[in-house]
């Protein structure tokens, strides 16, 4: 897939994606994608294909584009575009490595890191919510110990 272009690509994606997940029913693509050719033949694959159109678009075009199923889509496809951009931001923005598998190498290797920096982050937070719940726990249980405490004394 070197030296290809995002629109020559699609329809080879999308039928590779298949064969690994044939309950495959929808993809969301960015605008550099966009082809007549590529939504009618990725239309017959995909029962949901969320392909915008790039430049100025049709009424029928527009109609399509803000029906409430391409637009929950697209939203989705933000949440994708945001992890790859954290990506870039933690150090895949350039490549040092040079050839091909030294590239997919790097990337790999890129996303692996970035994953165990999610579960990190998430294991984190876990053990936050926990010490809150202690924390919570151990002053309720002192509230608790010293109005008992107080309420034997004025006994």
């Amino acid at each position: 897939m070197q030296q290809q272009t995002d629109k020559d690509i699609a329809v080879l994606i999308i039928k590779e994606a298949k064969a690994l997940f044939p309950n495959l029913s929808g993809c969301s693509f960015d605008k550099g994608f966009y082809s007549p050719d590529n939504v009618k033949e990725l239309s017959s694959l995909l029962d949901q294909l969320v392909l915008p159109k790039k430049g100025k678009l049709t009424q029928n075009q527009k109609e399509h584009e803000l029906t409430e199923e391409f637009v929950q889509a697209r939203r989705q496809h933000s949440a994708v575009e945001s992890a790859i951009n954290a990506l870039e931001n933690h150090g895949l923005d350039r490549c040092p490595d040079r050839g091909i598998d030294a590239f997919e190498r790097y990337i790999s290797l890129s996303v692996l890191s970035r994953n165990i920096q999610i579960m990190g982050h998430f294991l984190q937070q876990q053990k936050r919510r926990q010490e809150k719940r202690k924390m919570k726990y151990r002053q309720t249980w002192n509230s608790n110990r010293r109005d008992l405490e107080q309420q034997s004394k004025s006994a």
